[in-house]
């Protein structure tokens, strides 16, 4: 078959059956463009395959492409649409999420919780003498004179492991201090009680 007659031929199979194969496609595929594409694709696909098999039945051939290559489109539209949906409900899983985290969070919990971490990491690098001590005037009330016979040291030397111990708290606690002032509830007054000499000291520098 010379060029001249195969493109005849692809003409007459555009003429009689481009029509009817666009609103085959169009009736399962809601997109025009789409619609198009396919059916021009089916009718290549058919004039292609024809000069191989001209005993082919032309119409039941036809259609069974076009309902492939709808098909192929279908699904890939159904999987991207799931695959959509899933990226969907999963953006709406964690906003959720954070909505939920955020209405529960409490500024005042999570600061009071933020310095008491602090306050340990510091008293767990002192040295073990001088946390001892810190932890019996402060946790268990003990004056300066009762852990000095506990332990049998002189009141001098207790008051210097305090005094090394709040200066050490002094600089760890340096940029949370300031902001301590303006809270009044009970965890903060706790922690200020704890720390009070190192809350007076820094205010009077």
């Amino acid at each position: 078959m010379s060029v001249l007659e195969r493109k005849n031929t692809f003409n007459e199979i555009y003429t009689a059956y481009y029509r009817r194969s666009f609103l085959f496609v169009r009736s399962y595929i809601h997109d025009p463009m789409t619609s198009e594409d396919i059916a021009s694709e089916s009718l290549i696909k058919l004039w292609q395959y024809l000069p191989d098999h001209p005993e082919i039945n032309i119409e039941l051939f036809l259609l069974t492409i076009l309902k492939n290559k709808a098909l192929d489109y279908l699904r890939h539209e159904q999987t991207k649409q799931r695959a959509l949906k899933h990226l969907e409900e999963t953006h709406q899983r964690e906003l959720d999420l954070r909505i939920s985290s955020l209405q529960n969070c409490d500024p005042d919990q999570i600061f009071s919780k933020e310095i008491l971490y602090l306050i340990n990491q510091t008293l767990d690098s002192l040295p073990e003498r001088t946390r001892s001590i810190f932890k019996m005037n402060r946790f268990e009330n003990l004056t300066n004179r009762e852990i000095a016979d506990k332990i049998g040291l002189s009141v001098k030397d207790v008051e210097y492991h305090m005094s090394k111990s709040l200066k050490i708290l002094r600089i760890a606690l340096k940029d949370y201090l300031p902001v301590l002032a303006f809270f009044s509830n009970d965890a903060f007054q706790r922690i200020l009680s704890l720390i009070n000499p190192v809350f007076t000291d820094n205010l009077m520098k």
